[in-house]
């Protein structure tokens, strides 16, 4: 027997429950739509911040070259091999002129910025074996118009390193960032013994530095023309991979020579350094591990120029 009202408050519930299963599938297809919007809001600005993070980069690149000098005219052509392979060079003339031969772009940069390989990151797959032939001189309002250099091989002057900087940035569309962490170096500094340093023979020679035979040093021992501790730092660094501080306090440029009676053969990378930290103690130096700042370039973007 049903109570009177009941059919119609069983309609009423009826009624409120169709009401509220459509209401919920209303809401849930608006959350559905508002998260894919979200999602594509997001996808969208990942997309987006990329193309203005690359748009950033070479506005900043091309800020970076209009700030800085620049050749007055350059040449940039494919290098071509002669008949006994390439010939591999970077030289600076009277008046400023540099001259590339087969240099790859991995190459330029360390002389444009005056670092050594390990200190160039983001490799792009061709910068280490393609390589060029550069011609450039400067302007005749520029300092390095005037410059002199002792020998070919004297390395360039920072405001042709500048202008180098510029090159990369216009014709190989160079696009970088700097930074500096925290890293292993080496403490080159004075020895307990004494030194045996002595005073360059020739003043206008090369400063040079390497294996009793020539190259790199072996088990032969260490030899060095008219260098300076600075220079012979950097030549160190680029032996042992790894950033090498003059701290030894000494000035001028010297000649020196170790020999420590072994056979000066090619050796490993491992060899190399066991024997330039034995023959810089017969010298009087040392070396010192240490930790300090190992300035780093990170390549972003770069391409293989047009000839011309």
């Amino acid at each position: 027997m049903r109570l009177p009202g009941s059919g119609c408050r069983l309609r009423k519930r009826m009624v409120r429950t169709l009401i509220e299963w459509a209401v919920s599938k209303v809401k849930f297809r608006r959350m559905a739509l508002l998260g894919l919007v979200c999602v594509s809001a997001a996808a969208w600005s990942l997309v987006s911040g990329l193309m203005v993070s690359q748009q950033l980069r070479a506005q900043s690149a091309q800020a970076i070259a209009g700030s800085l000098p620049s050749f007055e005219v350059a040449s940039v052509r494919p290098a071509s091999p002669s008949k006994g392979g390439f010939i591999v060079g970077f030289f600076t003339y009277p008046g400023g002129r540099i001259v590339a031969k087969a240099c790859t772009l991995q190459y330029l940069i360390m002389l444009a910025f005056d670092v050594q390989r390990f200190q160039i990151s983001g490799d792009q797959g061709w910068i280490d074996n393609a390589r060029f032939d550069i011609q450039a001189e400067p302007p005749d309002s520029s300092q390095s118009s005037k410059s002199n250099p002792a020998s070919p091989r004297s390395p360039p002057s920072d405001e042709q390193r500048q202008m180098l900087q510029s090159l990369l940035i216009d014709r190989f569309q160079l696009q970088f960032h700097r930074e500096a962490r925290e890293g292993s170096v080496y403490i080159l500094a004075k020895g307990g013994k004494a030194l045996k340093l002595q005073a360059p023979k020739e003043k206008s020679a090369f400063p040079w530095a390497g294996g009793i035979g020539g190259g790199l040093p072996g088990g032969s021992g260490l030899r060095g023309e008219n260098i300076s501790m600075p220079q012979l730092a950097e030549r160190l660094s680029q032996w042992l991979e790894r950033p090498v501080l003059d701290r030894t306090g000494l000035s001028g440029s010297f000649d020196f020579e170790y020999k420590s009676g072994d056979e000066d053969t090619y050796a490993s990378s491992t060899d190399v350094e066991s024997s330039v930290i034995n023959s810089l103690k017969g010298i009087g130096l040392k070396l010192k591990a240490a930790k300090g700042p190992v300035a780093t370039i990170f390549i972003d973007h770069a391409q293989q120029p047009s000839p011309n």
